[in-house]
């Protein structure tokens, strides 16, 4: 009986609740579509900052740039800046996660090609494409981390010293020379762009400095906290070395993500008032409009429990109704919006529709205030026709 009654009910006030109906859709579509938007951001964002290369560096305190050129030797050896390889790169490994996209250890020296300065960064080269994704390059990539004859240099070292792939280059550090060859030419856009990279053990054997390395450049996926977390532990693992983040990159992906989650929230908020407004409206019509059948339900027994739970339900199916097709519409613009703001599909949770249904199903429920009039409505004045 119960279910013939609010099955009535939404059949005979089809054009009213069609109202609130294309309301409540509406309102689920949007806030739908940001909540997908809100789950998935954090994924989207953090890949466009790993484009900006590296966010996290580990080097002693103080730590200089480059090993001169006409540096002493014992000096070398015994440089504040260096920090030895294999404890730091242990404890890199101890605390690895799938947070972490890459990492590489560096050594800047300052060598001589054809008797001109030039700033050698010994690193994995393996790494770099990974690194500093925002690099391009004409040529190739060194794709082994053992390879000793193979570097990758600057646009400017290349215009300076004429070279191009497979050109060949001679660097020499005290009486110490290395032969290799031009694997690629880098357009960096900055200080790289002066400078020769080669893999680590070139570095290391110019420089005659066995495993020691002067800094460790890692790439963190993840949000502010995420990357808090993780140089918090290397912190506790390497107590003797600076952990610190490159603000640029990470300060202004913090604020960007806190911004953008806190409008999100503002947006849903509003859209939910608005909605509940609009559902506000058509309820108190409605309700003006079934003072009679309040009054002959009562006349016959019913207890205004009963008649309330009847009239509830019918908005929580209208709610639940909106809530679901709003979803499925929520995900399409969802999916255009990923494709138009970050050029990737998003990938909505499918917790979604629960989440929006029940905040519908709440919204209609608080836009169903004014039936709590119908329970002073008394059977003998709507019988008398007054």
């Amino acid at each position: 009986m119960f279910g013939r009654l609010l099955w009535k009910l939404l059949r005979s006030n089809l054009p009213r609740l069609a109202v609130a109906l294309v309301a409540v859709t509406s309102g689920a579509t949007v806030i739908s579509a940001l909540l997908d938007l809100q789950f998935d951001i954090d994924r989207k964002l953090t890949q466009e900052f790993r484009a900006l290369g590296a966010n996290v560096v580990i080097s002693r305190a103080h730590s200089g740039l480059a090993l001169g050129a006409n540096e002493p030797r014992s000096e070398v050896r015994g440089s504040p800046s260096l920090m030895d390889q294999a404890p730091v790169l242990a404890a890199i490994e101890r605390t690895r996660t799938s947070d972490v996209v890459a990492a590489a250890p560096f050594l800047y020296i300052v060598a001589r090609a054809e008797a001109t300065p030039v700033v050698v960064a010994g690193t994995w080269l393996d790494q770099t494409p990974t690194l500093d994704p925002t690099w391009k390059l004409e040529g190739r990539w060194v794709r082994s981390r053992e390879d000793q004859t193979s570097c990758l240099i600057g646009r400017n070292v290349a215009r300076q010293f004429k070279l191009a792939p497979p050109g060949d280059l001679d660097l020499q550090y005290l009486d110490h020379h290395a032969q290799v060859r031009v694997a690629g030419v880098i357009d960096a856009g900055g200080a790289e762009d002066n400078q020769v990279f080669v893999n680590l053990p070139v570095a290391e054997k110019l420089a005659n400095v066995g495993d020691q390395i002067q800094l460790v450049e890692m790439s963190i996926q993840g949000t502010g906290t995420t990357i808090t977390r993780r140089m918090a532990q290397l912190a506790v693992e390497l107590p003797d070395d600076e952990v610190r983040p490159i603000r640029a990159a990470t300060e202004a992906e913090g604020k960007l993500l806190d911004r953008t989650r806190l409008l999100i929230a503002l947006m849903v908020a509003l859209i939910l008032v608005l909605t509940a407004l609009c559902v506000l409206a058509t309820m108190a019509a409605l309700a003006m409009e079934r003072r009679k059948d309040v009054g002959l339900m009562k006349a016959l027994g019913g207890s205004m429990a009963r008649i309330v739970g009847l009239f509830l339900a019918e908005v929580s199916t209208l709610g639940a109704v909106g809530g679901l097709i709003g979803c499925a519409m929520g995900m399409v613009l969802a999916r255009w919006v990923g494709q138009r703001v970050f050029g990737a599909s998003i990938n909505p949770p499918w917790d979604i529709f629960p989440l929006t249904t029940v905040l519908m199903m709440g919204v209609a429920l608080a836009g169903a205030l004014p039936l709590r009039f119908l329970g002073k409505v008394k059977p003998a004045v709507i019988l008398r026709g007054e």
